[in-house]
Order: structure tokens, then C-alpha cells, then sequence
């Protein structure tokens, strides 16, 4: 590179870092705020009362949103609407089975547990993607077919009601999902995602199957589930 490519150079690696910062110190708000969000949804859907069928119907609205809505308002003031329509949804489906777990002899401290652990997952391989700024895009093939056999094993054990396949599942979306925040993160830090909406989402989503799932090992674990 020639000094004439060096000065043209320089200014634009300076840009591309500032504007990477500015992508994560907004997903780290935004995704802040939605957890916060969820989880106070999550208390009034325990508050109030919701049951599985409501539940249901509100897991679903998220995906609908997700799936539908929210590829045609991330560039815009309405996806942050959107944003919290969907992690207010998925905080609300996740009522009745905090309810559950809570009301079970030792479930305070198993969900206590889970939640600090998802916690320090997250914050541990985020600080490790941030810190090292190492490029993790190689773990998408195998994280994307991992989380598909993943989904069919689910809905088969819906109809095998196999215990061991379900603890088994369930570990295994545990890694998926950490292996996501590694990939996520990675996105970010390496401009592969520059919509800080959509990476609060993709974010977001890693944090509530990890913590759902760890939540339900460490009950079968326990002996409790």
C-alpha cells in the first residue's frame, strides 16, 4: 500500500470503528431496556393470572411479529415498537411457567440460579467476543442446522413425551445458544451487523432460549421437573 492509500485508508478504518461502537453501545442499551421490559411482563403475567392458552397465543404473536413485522420496520422509529412488542410478548408467554417453577419446593433458587447463570454466560463470551474480536462467522452452518435438529427433536417429543430426549434437547440449546452469542457479537464487532434493532433481537432471543432451557436441565437435574 502506497502512502497515498494509507492516508485514504486510515480515515475510513476510524469510521467503520466509530460507527461498529455506535451499533454496540445501542444494542447494549436497547437490549438492556428489553429485558428489563420483558421481565416486568413476565411479573404481570404472573400478577394477573395467564395460563398456557394465553401464553400460546402471545409466543405466537411474537413470532408473527418477528417473522413479519419486523423485517419492514428495522430502519425505522416504528421498529423500536416493534422491538418491545416482541420482547413484552415473549416476557408475558414466559409467565405461567415462572409461576410453575416458583410455586415447586426449591424453585425460587432454581430460577435465582438459572438467571444468574444465563447472566454470566452471556456476559462472558460477549466480553470474550468484544475483547479477543475474533471472527466466530464459521460457527453459523453449523449453529443453524444444530438449532434445526434441535426444533424437530422438540416437536417429536411432544408426541414421545420422552424425558430423556427432552434433557437431552435441552442441552443441547444450550450450547446452540451460546455458540449464537459468540456468533452474534462477532457480527456486530466485524460490521456483518449494522442494525442495532436487529441485533437487540437476534441478542435477545439468545439470552431467552438459553435461559429457558438451562432453567429447565437445572430442574431435571434437581429432581424437581
Amino acid at each position: 500500500m502506497n502512502r497515498y492509500e494509507q492516508v485514504i485508508a486510515q480515515p475510513r478504518a476510524r469510521t467503520g470503528a466509530v460507527s461498529i461502537n455506535k451499533v454496540l453501545r445501542q444494542t447494549y442499551m436497547l437490549l438492556s431496556m428489553t429485558l428489563l421490559f420483558s421481565a416486568l411482563m413476565s411479573g404481570v403475567a404472573m400478577a394477573i393470572g395467564v395460563g398456557p392458552g394465553m401464553a400460546l397465543a402471545a409466543n405466537i404473536g411474537a413470532l408473527a411479529l418477528i417473522w413479519f413485522v419486523l423485517p419492514r420496520t428495522a430502519n425505522s422509529a416504528a421498529g423500536l415498537g416493534v422491538v418491545f412488542g416482541i420482547t413484552g410478548l415473549l416476557g408475558l408467554g414466559l409467565g405461567p411457567m415462572l409461576e410453575y417453577y416458583l410455586a415447586i419446593p426449591g424453585g425460587t433458587r432454581l430460577v435465582l440460579t438459572a438467571l444468574g447463570g444465563t447472566g454470566v454466560v452471556f456476559l462472558g463470551l460477549s466480553a470474550y467476543a468484544l475483547t479477543t474480536r475474533r471472527d466466530f462467522s464459521f460457527l453459523g452452518g453449523f449453529l443453524f442446522v444444530g438449532l434445526i435438529v434441535a426444533l424437530i427433536a422438540m416437536v417429536a417429543n411432544i408426541f414421545l413425551g420422552i424425558p430423556a430426549l427432552s434433557l437431552a434437547t435441552s442441552a443441547v440449546i444450550v450450547l446452540i445458544m451460546s455458540g449464537l452469542i459468540l456468533f452474534d457479537t462477532s457480527r456486530i464487532v466485524h460490521g456483518g451487523e449494522t442494525n442495532y434493532i436487529m441485533a437487540t433481537i437476534a441478542l435477545y432471543l439468545d439470552i431467552y432460549n438459553l435461559f429457558v432451557h438451562l432453567l429447565s436441565l437445572l430442574s431435571a437435574f434437581s429432581g424437581d421437573d
